[in-house]
């Protein structure tokens, strides 16, 4: 098996080095040893865990998350009801937040259709909105 730098290793995946350390610091990323220089050496289990947390990531997982999965997926013997029970969790979150944007969307959608386009800022029913004061 051979083994890369975190330089290296963060080169091929597209990371920051800072990024790597970070999560070395979080105990997401163990390397595997250090070179006779002190410099620290990953090998292909790096490599496989840096691309798990990628992907959770791109599907919104946290990086409290991320760490869960990890240790799941890390013990054969844990249940998948946990895996499923935190997925479940984050689609309620992201629904929670299409809810969130879907309602600020109406509310812009709404102010836009009462401004002709044209004429003065001092008549712009957007700007009037925004600077009533009903809070």
């Amino acid at each position: 098996m051979s083994t890369m730098t975190i330089g290296q290793l963060a080169g091929e995946l597209g990371l920051a080095t800072e990024t790597l350390r970070y999560y070395e610091r979080r105990g997401l990323v163990i390397p595997s040893g250090r070179s006779g220089s002190g410099y620290r050496l990953y090998g292909e289990d790096a490599r496989e865990r840096l691309r798990f947390i990628r992907r959770a990531q791109a599907l919104g997982f946290s990086l409290d998350e991320v760490a869960e999965l990890l240790a799941m997926s890390d013990s054969p013997q844990a249940g998948a009801g946990e895996v499923k029970a935190l997925t479940d969790n984050r689609i309620a979150d992201i629904e929670a937040r299409i809810r969130d944007l879907e309602h600020l969307r109406d509310g812009l959608k709404a102010l836009s259709e009462q401004c002709p386009g044209h004429g003065s800022t001092a008549d712009c029913p957007i700007l009037s909105a925004l600077n009533r004061d009903d809070e």
